[in-house]
């Protein structure tokens, strides 16, 4: 498998761009993320990681982007993901010095998922930001497997198996390959909507107040229906990796 950095492989950003995406369509409409993946390319393509293909070089099966950012303090923040993208463009427009390095995504192709590529990719990221000069990665982990959007986060992220391993997969391919579990990011990603446009993004009706389980969400949709909004706010779990 071979693992690019974007920098180094212009030609593969229409095929990275073309890789059908893992994330469901509700996700999508992160406000936040436009600011990113509009200009990972130009701004950071030292951070952004591609895979290709084995037998089909030029293909796009995997993608891995991270964003640099100045921390101040140890704590990281409760914004998660949107806020380490606002962090990370915040910091190359002030021209401050980025002190730590933040995983936005590891995408991988439907069919080539089940064969290990994620821990690659992970270990491709980390990699790539010990060559950069980072002494830490962080990722503000989307615990997929779960399934109760009741459960509150700061519950499950914790949870364990028998043999002391994460009971979330995603949580349990950082664990194994060195990350710490740090904290909850209790409102990494906050997407907001017009009742229509959730109604769009998921088929679902959308015409009463309280909590809205969508399928994938890992938290409720609150609906409020007299001033037509719904918002989904969604906590993810800081993880962090010593590159050393």
């Amino acid at each position: 498998m071979r693992i690019s950095v974007l920098a180094d492989r212009p030609d593969l950003l229409e095929p990275l761009w073309g890789m059908p995406s893992p994330w469901p369509e509700f996700m999508r409409h992160d406000p936040i993320s436009s600011i990113y993946y509009n200009v990972a390319h130009l701004i950071f393509p030292e951070f952004v990681l591609v895979a290709e293909h084995p037998d089909e070089p030029g293909t796009v099966v995997s993608q891995a982007y991270s964003i640099p950012f100045q921390l101040v303090g140890d704590e990281l923040p409760d914004d998660g993901w949107d806020g380490a993208i606002r962090r990370g463009i915040r910091t190359h427009l002030a021209g401050d010095t980025p002190n730590i390095v933040s995983a936005i995504e590891i995408g991988i192709r439907k069919d080539m998922q089940g064969k290990g590529l994620s821990s690659l990719m992970l270990a491709a990221m980390r990699d790539n930001a010990a060559r950069l000069g980072f002494t830490d990665l962080v990722a503000p982990v989307r615990p997929n497997g779960k399934t109760d959007p009741d459960e509150p986060m700061s519950v499950y992220a914790f949870r364990t198996r028998p043999d002391g391993l994460p009971v979330d997969p995603w949580l349990r391919v950082h664990v194994r390959a060195g990350g710490v579990i740090e904290k909850v990011a209790p409102r990494s990603m906050v997407i907001p909507g017009t009742l229509a446009e959730w109604r769009d993004r998921t088929g679902l009706p959308f015409d009463a107040d309280g909590p809205v389980h969508v399928p994938f969400a890992l938290t409720p949709v609150n609906v409020d229906v007299a001033h037509d909004s719904a918002v989904y706010v969604e906590p993810n779990v800081w993880v962090r990796h010593r590159t050393a």
